[in-house]
Order: C-alpha cells, then structure tokens, then sequence
C-alpha cells in the first residue's frame, strides 16, 4: 500500500462527504425539492451543480497540461464516449430512482453515518440492484481470448 495514495485518498473522501453533509444532498427532502421543478422548486443545489461542473472543468484543463498524475502511473480517463440504448436506460433509471428517493448513491453512503433506517434501506437496495445486474447482465469473459486463434 502506497501511504501517500491512501491519504489522498481519504482526505478527498472526507472532503467529498463534508462538502455533501454542508451542501444539503445528504438531505433527501432537500433534493426532492431541487428537483420539483414544476412545484415548490428549491434552486439552492444548483450552485452545487455549478460548483462542481467548475471543479471538473479545472481538473481537466490541469490534466491536459501534466504529463502523469502526482500519485498514479497513468490518468484513468474513460475511452468510451459513445451515447448508446445501454447509457440512456442507466441514465433514466438513475434519474428516476433519485427522483423516487431523493438519494444518490454517493451522498447515501455518506448518509449512513447518520443511522438513519431509510438510508440504510436505500443503500441495501442499491447494493442488491449492483448484485442483481451482475449476476443477470454482465457476461462472463469468452473462452475464446484475444491471444486464441480460431
């Protein structure tokens, strides 16, 4: 184990859960209200969205001038920046499971420091949702490998 990576590590954790604990997301009421657009609209976490569409905005300008990142081989970027059938349905079900409980999965793990029964409820679900789609979509890897001839 790399000390410095794991520091780093769990320093933007907390950093991460204290800006969800201050910002409200930890609060599902105060996410459903965001998102009620058509009703009582509370605009407050749009600032949030705007913040970090900022930080994600300087964080790609930094990476395009370094080489490497500070505490890792290589940048972990994704490749794959199609829009298919397979992303808008994930997208959709997200959304939709937000909208019906107010919980993300990030502010809900952080959520569980407080002992609430919803937000434990809500993490068992989402980790059995995970379970569900391995054991039901994901494909085992082909006997036949990249290195085989046919």
């Amino acid at each position: 184990m790399n000390p410095p990576r794991l520091l780093a590590a769990l320093g933007s954790g907390l950093l991460f859960g204290l800006g969800l604990a201050l910002s409200g997301m930890m609060d599902p009421e105060k996410v459903l209200g965001f998102l009620d657009v058509a009703g009582a609209w509370d605009p407050s976490l749009a600032f949030v969205l705007g913040g970090a569409v900022g930080v994600s905005a300087l964080g790609y300008a930094l990476k395009a001038r370094m080489e490497r990142p500070v505490l890792a081989p290589r940048f972990e970027v994704p490749a794959n920046r199609s829009v298919d059938a397979r992303l808008l349905a994930g997208a959709a079900l997200f959304g939709i499971g937000w909208g019906l409980a107010g919980f993300c999965p990030g502010p809900a793990l952080a959520g569980l420091t407080l002992g609430l029964p919803q937000v434990a409820l809500f993490v068992a679900a989402m980790l059995g949702g995970m379970l569900l789609y391995r054991l039901t979509m994901e494909r085992p890897p082909s006997p036949r490998g990249a290195g085989h001839r046919a």
